[in-house]
């Protein structure tokens, strides 16, 4: 039986896309506490079927599909620009397909503007009604407000007309930002990307007996498996090691590993691995916000996809891939990787900043065992002695030098030198990846 926030969570989902939703007519129709209402709604936020909007409301929207992450709804655009929503409040839950900024003359912009576009103009009226006609949610900027005849027909063609104090340039930049963020956290690759479903997911129940991991073993050749209660919750693992030395009418729930490490539909595919690695698993259970199975990460599946992802050309960059694309191996020494810095990387002083460093020194040591152990690996940790400023357009060369290399680990020095004088240094010890 589902529990009272999944009830809620289902419901929420299950109203048609515009509707708007309140603390108290939710806790009001399906009789429970308005806290139990706001935990709710707020968990229905954070999984994008729905947005909430100052002076507005709440408002369900359409879930994303991940090909479609960069196309933001209206009421996005209004959080994104700290807008005021002067009409067309019913329009808030529809998608734009581009925006338009509108520095032409009335019949030179409207050739560009199509239904379900933005367009981002100041207090021109007559431009107003024209893009609303034309099917175009009007973003103004500047602060304005409009007539009243504008704000009716916006309510009446249910198109968003939204007023902002920034001006146009800004409000154009804001949105770009937005869409780069969004495609961006579409090419994070998540377990729910690759996991295996329940449905196809071998499992057992804790009062299952050890004959019966026995059998399932014999038939599927998994090493491990998620064992569950009588309400579906992961309650342990239970591993070969687990029932080498028991008796086969000995219960599950006896000799399994309780509590679990588990994981969400949402964690990203390379925190998972981080933690395979870190707690040496080979298998972790996927699971919901009630701790119900779902399915099964196997650390070969994690790697598979990794080594995957990393073959496959990024829509948008960020700041890791900016810093490593800029590493290139040393013309002088083989074993060294040369730097440039570029203003991306660096921080409000003009120098590079702690965290494009951190990423230098780390990918540094990483392709140092990929060249010379042919090994992957992940961070675990390391101490870091920034010595002396690096400018901008600095030349930086990484020496790397491994210090100590087994199955599971390995510490690798690094030093950074700026025109042969030491920058920083450090120690880094890297968890290794069985392949």
């Amino acid at each position: 039986m589902s529990t009272k926030h999944e009830q809620l969570l289902n419901y929420i989902e299950s109203l048609p896309v515009g509707d708007k939703i309140s603390v108290r007519q939710i806790a009001k129709e399906l009789s429970v506490s308005e806290g139990t209402a706001y935990r709710a709604i707020k968990e229905a936020e954070n999984r994008r079927i729905v947005s909430t909007i100052e002076r507005v409301g709440t408002i369900r929207i359409e879930v994303k599909r991940k090909e479609n992450f960069e196309r933001l709804t209206f009421a996005e655009v209004v959080n994104i620009v700290d807008g005021l929503v002067l009409g067309g409040k019913s329009g808030l839950h529809k998608s734009l397909s581009k925006f338009v900024i509108g520095a032409m003359q009335v019949d030179d912009m409207m050739r560009y503007v199509d239904p379900g576009n933005l367009l981002i103009v100041g207090n021109r009226f007559k431009v107003h009604e024209h893009a609303l006609r034309a099917g175009a949610a009007v973003l103004v900027t500047g602060g304005f407000d409009v007539p009243e005849a504008s704000k009716r027909l916006a309510d009446e063609l249910e198109l968003p007309l939204i007023s902002t104090s920034y001006d146009t340039f800004t409000v154009a930049t804001m949105i770009n930002r937005a869409i780069d963020d969004q495609l961006i956290k579409k090419d994070v690759l998540l377990i729910e990307d690759i996991y295996i479903p329940k449905q196809q997911t071998a499992y057992l129940h804790h009062t299952d007996k050890v004959s019966h991991y026995r059998e399932l073993n014999t038939e599927t050749n998994h090493g491990g498996y998620p064992v569950v209660d009588a309400k579906d919750n992961v309650v342990g693992v239970v591993t070969a090691r687990d029932v080498m030395d028991a008796e086969s009418d000995e219960l599950i729930e006896k000799v399994m590993t309780k509590n679990p490490i588990v994981i969400s539909l949402t964690t990203s595919v390379a925190a998972a691995s981080h933690r395979m690695v870190w707690e040496s698993i080979d298998l972790l259970p996927v699971v919901n916000d009630a701790n119900k199975l779902q399915g099964i990460i196997s650390r070969e599946d994690v790697l598979k996809a990794l080594q995957a992802s990393s073959r496959q050309p990024q829509n948008r960059e960020t700041i890791d891939d900016i810093v490593k694309s800029q590493m290139t191996i040393a013309t002088d020494d083989k074993t060294a990787v040369e730097f440039q810095v570029t203003p991306q990387m660096t921080n409000h002083f003009g120098t590079l900043s702690y965290g494009a460093f951190t990423t230098v020194i780390t990918e540094a040591g990483s392709q140092a065992l990929r060249s010379r152990k042919r090994v992957e690996s992940v961070v675990e940790n390391m101490a870091v002695y920034h010595t002396k400023p690096v400018p901008l357009d600095a030349h930086l060369k990484v020496i790397t030098k491994v210090l100590d290399f087994s199955r599971r680990m390995a510490k690798v020095d690094v030093e950074v030198y700026n025109d042969k004088v030491l920058t920083g240094k450090a120690l880094i010890t890297y968890q290794i990846f069985d392949h």
